[in-house]
């Protein structure tokens, strides 16, 4: 009987990681309030401009569930929402950077 991958010990951090960030637009999310700080949630949307509206209130709400993100909400007509890396998100800094880089180096290697 096979062994499910994310039951296996020597995966199961890979796996649980993969579900924390994975996907096309939570590494992204991350790395932009990352690199450039706290951002309202139109800013993040023109920064994304791929993404649907749904998809990233989606994918802000479970960051914010996973602990990852700090959602802000100003008590102002119109409501200021604000969305900031939290001090747990900030432990991916190097996974992240890591990507980029690789994926610089991926680049590169496809175009030889």
């Amino acid at each position: 009987m096979r062994t499910a991958i994310h039951e296996s010990p020597a995966t199961q951090g890979i796996f649980t990681t993969l579900q924390a960030i994975g996907g096309k637009w939570k590494p992204l999310i991350l790395f932009i309030l990352l690199q450039d700080g706290t951002k309202r949630f139109g800013e993040l949307r023109r920064l994304l401009p791929n993404i649907t509206q749904g998809m990233l209130t989606n994918q802000l709400r479970e960051l914010e569930q996973d602990g990852l993100i700090v959602r802000k909400v100003y008590q102002e007509i119109p409501p200021k929402v604000e969305y900031s890396i939290s001090e747990y998100g900030c432990t991916l800094g190097s996974i992240l950077t890591d990507m980029c880089g690789w994926g610089f180096k991926h680049m590169e290697f496809m175009k030889s």
